[in-house]
């Protein structure tokens, strides 16, 4: 067994960079509707959210050994592969925070991963199954599973408590949105922290440190885990004020029928070693529980630029990964020259994103104006069942405008 070279200690850290781009990209999967509801303080919900990321990184590894021994094929592929393949999927990573766009870092760690194989060996050295059955038919899914059972639990439940005392119900439905994002943040960590466990993993096979097939080291497991707890814990706000505020209004009940649709398919499929997209499983789970709510609509303008991420994420991080494969083949100065771009593409991104810096305090604040198309649907939908606020005891004359009333002046209501 050999000793860990710089190397291969190298891409270590890079993964756990990824890791960590990871966690602040997909905070938003587990809080972004706790947060936009108020059901949690922002700074809480993150941390809540990191500890239960760390936690759900020891319950399986099987979305790990799909990757480390499923993905690609194991021989012949070099350590560099691995490195310009997280230099891809970081980059995009940090291109669609910039852009407040929860798109799919799974994606495109698999998208860096297969260009760069493709571009060191060739198509064969890509496992054409497992992509189709294990990534893509997920991909394309588990969205529509999350949304329709999200948008049946919201009906269900404004149904079951519709002549319920509203106030009352709104805090026991924040009380379950709570417990809902904390199984959405388990959920994550068996998920998404088990794709950088598999990534080092498929690295130390290639170094020959240790046998290919093998579960990953529990040195691995910690510090994979670790990564993506401080990731979660500082929060990609840009993100989550897209998920929360972007795609749709939500109330309490809406919040807690989305993040309980998403843990539920997000640990099914962790369970049978499906590697899918939180981030697309917990934006369907929104947009269907927008949908599900009578009066609710959808921002399309928003979900329109979501979903030409989604489709534009495996490709994008594919070329950047397979461009990186073709510099680190030139040798150790490529390898420099690849390391170089990547601070020198991280740092540019940073600066872009501080003109208009998205915080905790003003997260909630909305994403962007209500598009022609939600304006239209929301002036036909009636508005959602709920408690009466304004003062209903004086006569309903005051409601309606007298004969002599300016004809500019609206109605008092």
């Amino acid at each position: 067994m050999e000793h860990i070279t710089l190397l291969l200690g190298i891409v270590i850290v890079t993964a756990l960079v990824f890791d960590f781009t990871n966690g602040f990209h997909d905070t938003a999967n587990a809080m972004a509707t706790t947060i936009s509801t108020g059901a949690l303080k922002p700074k809480t919900a993150v941390a809540m959210s990191a500890v239960l990321n760390l936690v759900g990184a020891f319950l399986s590894v099987e979305v790990a050994k799909t990757i480390s021994g499923g993905l690609i094929n194991e021989e012949g592929i070099r350590t560099e592969v691995i490195f310009a393949a997280l230099v891809g999927a970081i980059l995009w990573n940090l291109l669609t925070w910039l852009l407040g766009l929860p798109s799919s870092s799974s994606h495109a760690l698999f998208g860096g991963l297969i260009g760069a194989a493709v571009m060191s060996a060739g198509w064969s050295s890509v496992n054409g199954s497992t992509v189709v059955t294990k990534v893509l038919i997920p991909a394309v899914a588990a969205p529509v599973v999350a949304g329709l059972a999200a948008m049946l639990a919201t009906r269900l439940t404004y149904r079951i408590g519709g002549r319920a005392d509203q106030r009352a119900t709104a805090k026991g439905y924040r009380a379950g949105q709570i417990a809902s994002a904390g199984l959405v943040s388990l959920a994550h960590g068996t998920n998404d922290a088990q794709k950088t466990m598999g990534i080092i993993t498929l690295a130390l096979v290639t170094g020959g440190v240790i046998a290919p097939g093998s579960n990953p080291p529990t040195w691995v497991i910690v510090s994979a885990g670790t990564a993506i707890a401080l990731g979660t814990y500082l929060g990609g706000w840009r993100i989550i004020r897209t998920m929360g505020k972007g795609l749709t209004d939500l109330a309490p009940q809406q919040g807690f029928a989305a993040q309980t649709s998403a843990a539920t398919a997000i640990l099914a499929s962790s369970h049978i070693g499906f590697s899918l997209s939180t981030t697309q499983v917990c934006s369907g789970a929104v947009m269907g529980s927008g949908l599900g709510r009578k009066g609710g609509v959808v921002r399309w303008s928003t979900a329109t630029r979501m979903f030409v991420a989604w489709g534009l994420t495996l490709p994008a991080a594919g070329l950047a990964g397979a461009a990186a494969e073709f510099l680190t083949k030139q040798g150790t100065w490529g390898i420099v020259l690849t390391g170089a771009l990547l601070v020198a593409g991280a740092g540019i991104i940073w600066t872009l994103s501080r003109r208009q810096p998205v915080t905790v305090d003003n997260v909630n604040e909305a994403a962007e104006p209500a598009g022609v198309v939600t304006t239209a649907m929301a002036a036909v939908t009636p508005p959602p069942a709920g408690p009466v606020t304004g003062d209903l005891s004086g006569d309903l004359k005051t409601t309606i405008p007298a004969p002599d009333a300016e004809p500019t002046r609206p109605a008092t209501v």
